[in-house]
């Protein structure tokens, strides 16, 4: 039998496109990391470049 594993894909959307509705252009930042669940079980935030933004913003794990 296989195990589970510890570290889990997630995905981080920007912030700021989300919220913003008068943005440079259409679309929302994304990324795709992985994290450790037992050593970060909270939802993970980092600063990221969002081309969309044209800055570096906070972006946030969606579920």
């Amino acid at each position: 039998m296989a195990k589970k594993g510890v570290r889990i894909t997630i995905t981080l959307e920007c912030t700021e496109c989300r919220t913003n509705t008068n943005k440079r252009s259409n679309g929302v930042s994304r990324y795709t990391t992985k994290k450790n669940r037992r050593n970060t079980t909270g939802r993970m935030e980092l600063k990221k470049f969002c081309p969309h933004c044209n800055a570096h913003t906070i972006h946030k794990e969606t579920k």
